[in-house]
């Protein structure tokens, strides 16, 4: 019996996902008709859904889920028969409130295999329902043979977030991940309570294989989506060389945690002469009390020797920050201002980076620590977190006010450092009234090399 399966996304960061390309390789092969559905860049097809059998939401963020949440009605309501399927790293840890919309498998970690046995299942009619349990794990870490990504059918990379060069210069983004989970547990994220300190690599010809394909489709530049591209460093670094020796004119760009960018400091070189234009890492706090509590595994000395390796190496930094916490205070965001603007990286920071809350959702590891629990209130099944308030409602208020300003900014055209200004006259004005000057040496790269993606990072 064939089946017709709907892959759904509702948001990935202005990616092409990988985590509908990937499956849909994966159903294709055993024999299932596949349509691709990006909600970021095209409407829910009406027709398509109501002719599916299985229907799968890929959940991949925060943000994903919530927008999935909003949706699964409509799908529902257009084909009451269909299976309904929720996969990712947020399906398992909001398993409860997914069964609760009408998911009747959840599968979460190498999730390929697990569509393919509930595909199996459909066609030799035990696919079960809501409240059937389900055979599959919902979190598997099994080691998987993966396929080349099939990207039939989904919108033109083109489409998708671009990489900004400056003097008007654009590139074409693809996306691929060379590995999956983390070998570290940062109490704050997300992918620890499903992959508990392990990660997968994809086979280097499959990542090889799938950069080719995107080459060929028009990608001029490749972000790399592992949460941590140094948990495998000679997984990794064996791909870009191989990349930079069949695509010379091929940029990326790769994650990589403060700890690892220390240990693996002779490997920067490396990562600059194969193309490589920008790393990311979650830097997430300059207090060392708040990055001991998240685990981090590096403190603000570190962050800062990274910092000075990487201008060394010709890399540009570009961190990433969980801005306001329950420890934060509003001196200690002036400090982050302060050292933002003393280090020379405005222009490395999206905007957005200097608004971010806190996020902690269902299964969190910080729920094991007694300070968190202690100010947390109930579950909060629409917002898929759990609420907290600062101590100090002028952290809380100032926190609106720059998400406000950032968002008002970013829509007006404004530059990073005119963004920056404004936030650093705010945050003086919350703290004290008056507002000293920002100064800031001149000797900071302009803004026009400090190359970005089109679509900030979020959460």
């Amino acid at each position: 019996m064939s089946a017709n399966v709907v892959l759904i996304s509702t948001y990935e960061l202005g990616r092409q996902p990988f985590g509908l390309a990937s499956p849909a390789a994966w159903l294709r092969e055993a024999g299932a008709s596949v349509r691709c559905l990006d909600l970021a860049q095209e409407r829910l097809d009406e027709e398509v859904v109501r002719a599916a059998d299985l229907v799968g939401f890929y959940l991949p963020m925060h943000t994903a889920t919530r927008i999935a949440s909003r949706v699964v009605g409509k799908v529902k309501a257009l084909n009451p028969a269909a299976h309904l399927c929720f996969y990712g790293l947020y399906a398992p840890v909001n398993e409860g409130y997914l069964r609760a919309l009408g998911a009747d498998t959840i599968l979460g970690g190498e999730f390929e295999a697990g569509l393919v046995s509930l595909l199996r299942r459909l066609r030799d009619g035990s696919g079960g329902s809501a409240g059937t349990v389900q055979p599959e794990p919902a979190i598997s870490l099994a080691k998987q043979r993966f396929l080349v990504p099939d990207r039939g059918g989904l919108p033109a990379l083109s489409t998708y977030a671009y990489l900004t060069l400056g003097d008007g210069q654009r590139r074409t983004v693809g996306y691929t991940e060379a590995s999956r989970g983390c070998k570290h547990g940062c109490r704050h994220c997300p992918i620890v309570p499903v992959y508990e300190g392990q990660f997968r690599v994809v086979q280097r010809d499959v990542v090889l294989g799938d950069i080719r394909q995107q080459v060929a489709a028009g990608a001029e530049h490749i972000t790399f989506g592992d949460p941590d591209f140094f948990n495998g460093v000679g997984h990794a670094l064996a791909i870009v060389r191989v990349l930079h020796a069949e695509h010379p004119a091929l940029t990326y760009d790769v994650t990589i945690k403060i700890e690892h960018l220390l240990k693996q400091a002779q490997h920067l070189p490396t990562l600059r002469e194969t193309g490589c234009l920008f790393v990311t890492s979650a830097v997430e706090s300059v207090d060392n009390r708040v990055l001991a509590l998240l685990e981090k595994g590096h403190t603000r000395e570190d962050f800062i020797r990274v910092v000075h390796l990487c201008r060394e190496a010709g890399l540009v930094l570009a961190p990433t920050f969980v801005t306001f916490t329950p420890w934060i205070t509003l001196e200690g965001y002036q400090e982050l201002l302060w050292l933002l603007a003393e280090l020379e990286l405005i222009e490395h920071v999206s905007p957005i980076q200097l608004a971010i809350r806190l996020l902690i959702p269902a299964g969190s590891k910080l729920l094991e620590v007694p300070e968190v629990r202690d100010l947390v209130g109930e579950f909060d099944p629409a917002a898929l977190v759990y609420p907290w308030k600062h101590p100090d409602p002028r952290v809380d208020r100032l926190c609106e006010e720059v998400l406000a300003l950032v968002k008002e900014a970013e829509a007006e055209g404004q530059s990073r450092r005119e963004i920056f200004a404004r936030v650093w006259e705010r945050a003086e004005r919350a703290a004290a009234g008056g507002v000293r000057p920002l100064r800031e040496a001149d000797r900071g790269r302009p803004r026009s090399t400090i190359p970005y993606l089109s679509e900030p990072w979020y959460c």
